[in-house]
């Protein structure tokens, strides 16, 4: 398979041009090796010497909800430590009694659990970590489970709740053991980050509190309110890992070490899950906007400017690293740049 570069290329640095973004690192392949990729435009505009490089660092944004959540339930799942259809009370004692036990995995995962859209915890629950679990796990239900799908972040914060109280350890170790480490994921990991590695990560939003752009912490508020690790966001990344990771779910296991969730839990996700609800939804990954059900493309992105897609079915990838929230939160110019790069990649 062949990629047009060039117009790859071209597309990326229009979007620098036209400061959709400061600049974006991106690759394309298979389960067997990166087929092409590159780098554009500047780390900091504050700083146009600096060029972006393959191993900037990006704040991962809701990519951590695929790289630590996803994983680490589906880790779980092919343990039999979870069936995905059972209700959460009847083995979790946390939300036995309370208006989630009635929820299952899948209906989280499919975002069909009616758990409320939005999760506003600082305004609800105070800042006190124990008391937002509290809050969110005993929170009254938005609407009926299974009825719709409608998007809410705090399915992947409870999820990863979930998964610590399946596993007994925390998010961010679970995260580690069962996934970053074994793929050789060696910079992907929650912040705030230590000061050798944000100096060479992408700022996002301006800080109104410091004047500056944050950088090396997260830009999500409710990562930073629970100390940087949640299921939300949090995870800071590279190309690289993310390419690992990619292959992997693709096939590529040269070593039993590798990580514990596997073929069996990419094939369950990577399949309309929500029947005749729309939009449809995979477990956690959606189809890519604009495509044929012939090319199968999937697709998971963050608000920060990430963006990962799969395609089983041409055995194929690709990855899109921008720090967009540099300039604005208008999703648009570069949700335009998104559809034309997976065109290009997966054509």
């Amino acid at each position: 398979m062949t990629y047009r570069t060039d117009r790859i290329e071209q597309l990326l640095n229009e979007g620098v041009r036209d400061k959709v973004y400061p600049g974006a690192v991106w690759a394309v392949g298979d389960a067997a090796s990166t087929r092409a990729h590159g780098t554009i435009g500047v780390l900091d505009p504050e700083q146009p010497d600096v060029p972006t490089r393959p191993d900037t660092v990006f704040d991962a944004a809701s990519l951590t909800k695929i790289l630590a959540v996803w994983s680490s339930i589906g880790a779980l799942w092919e343990e039999g430590k979870l069936d995905l259809d059972s209700p959460l009370g009847t083995f979790w004692p946390e939300v036995e009694g309370h208006p989630l036990g009635s929820v299952t995995a899948r209906h989280l995962l499919t975002h069909t659990a009616g758990v409320p859209p939005r999760a506003q915890l600082k305004n609800l629950y105070g800042t006190d970590p124990q008391d937002i679990r509290d809050g969110v796990l005993q929170e009254a239900l938005h609407r009926q489970p299974g009825e719709a799908v409608e998007y809410t972040d705090r399915a992947a914060l409870i999820l990863g709740y979930l998964a610590e109280h399946l596993s007994g350890q925390r998010l961010d170790q679970l995260a580690t053991e069962r996934t970053w480490q074994p793929l050789g994921m060696s910079t992907t990991r929650f912040g705030p980050l230590p000061s050798e590695i944000a100096a060479r990560c992408a700022p996002t939003e301006l800080d109104q509190d410091t004047g500056t752009h944050l950088k090396g912490v997260a830009h999500d508020f409710s990562a930073r309110l629970l100390g940087g690790v949640c299921g939300i966001a949090g995870a800071f990344t590279v190309l690289d890992d993310l390419v690992a990771f990619l292959r992997y779910m693709l096939g590529d296991t040269p070593t039993p070490e590798r990580a514990r969730f596997g073929s069996a839990w990419t094939t369950e996700s990577l399949t309309v899950q929500t029947g005749a609800l729309e939009p449809v939804r995979g477990l956690f990954w959606h189809p890519a906007p604009s495509t044929s059900p012939a090319h199968n493309v999937w697709v998971h992105y963050g608000f920060t400017g990430t963006g990962m897609w799969i395609s089983p079915h041409q055995g194929r990838w690709a990855v899109l690293l921008t720090n967009k929230l540099y300039y604005t939160r208008d999703r648009q110019p570069l949700t335009e740049v998104r559809n034309t790069f997976r065109a290009l990649a997966f054509h």
